[in-house]
């Protein structure tokens, strides 16, 4: 039986990640506005991802007993300056959830509940994997000479924005 403190940090995360879900829907969006089509398949690709870890995350409370509570979800933001402003909000926003996994593995240790901590283990991995794509991501862009105004470079980024997301 989870203990109460974990089963609300996993219901929060479930809300997080249906957030992280809506945040990618919308960086997807706006690129798609800006004519940046690879930019916009990643992120897309993104969205969906996040919302496989949510169904994770609902299906491990499902089989533990615990109730799902789906708050309300805030929406994403929309305004963005250049596509190097949405890759630093997409970066930021998955420091922050790294953040968030990283508390809940810390807290179910804590209280000695190993099977949700065992579980958590898996987005440790993936957030790790997620914090080193974007580590790339702004490599690539510091040697494009990238900082989101339009030209070659821009044309570039998105192209191998595109490249990531046919390759993952």
């Amino acid at each position: 039986m989870l203990k109460p403190e974990i089963a609300k940090l996993l219901n929060e995360q479930v809300n997080a990640e249906f957030y992280a879900s809506n945040v990618y829907l919308q960086l997807s969006a706006w690129c798609e506005a800006e004519g940046l089509e690879g930019a916009a398949l990643f992120f897309r690709g993104h969205s969906l991802e996040e919302r496989t870890h949510m169904d994770k995350i609902f299906d491990y409370l499902c089989e533990c007993g615990i109730p799902v509570t789906i708050g309300a979800i805030a929406a994403p933001p929309t305004q963005f300056a250049n596509l190097m402003e949405v890759i630093n909000a997409a970066y930021q926003h998955e420091l922050k959830v790294s953040a968030m996994i990283k508390n809940i593995a810390n807290q179910a240790f804590q209280v000695q509940d190993y099977t949700t901590f065992n579980f958590i283990e898996w987005f440790i991995a993936e957030q790790h994997e997620e914090e080193v794509l974007f580590g790339k991501i702004l490599s690539k862009a510091k040697m494009l000479g990238f900082d989101g105004s339009p030209g070659q470079a821009l044309h570039h980024m998105d192209n191998f924005l595109r490249a990531l997301e046919q390759h993952a």
